[in-house]
């Protein structure tokens, strides 16, 4: 960019404003666009999707373990906050857990 004078530093913002925008426009462009996203599931559905028995769909959401929705009677259920449940209660390999280890080791100058 070539420099430019005091008088015209609008027109050199508008271009920086519209450049800006193309970019954010291009951004968007890129990101793929989930059709399922945030997609509501009622019981039965969430039960099937999550391959457990509505009974037991209904006791984790009795004990407060899984993400639900409940404007009045019914419950509902975000796909995505399914899937981000699932992937939270992930457990850990051994592999994973002893790299964890040894980085709370390297990181604590006094081990105990």
């Amino acid at each position: 960019m070539e420099p430019f004078s005091f008088d015209k530093i609008p027109e050199v913002i508008r271009q920086l404003f519209e450049k800006v925008e193309n970019i954010e426009l291009l951004i968007g462009n890129l990101q793929p666009k989930d059709p399922d996203e945030d997609q509501l599931l009622i019981i039965q559905e969430a039960a099937e999707f999550l391959k457990v028995t509505v009974p037991s769909l209904y006791s984790k959401v009795s004990r407060k373990e899984i993400p639900v929705n409940k404007p009045g009677r019914r419950l509902y259920f975000y796909k995505n906050d399914l899937i981000d449940w699932v992937r939270a209660n992930k457990k850990k390999t051994n592999s994973e857990l002893q790299s964890e280890a040894a980085a709370m080791k390297r990181s604590n100058k006094y081990y105990f």
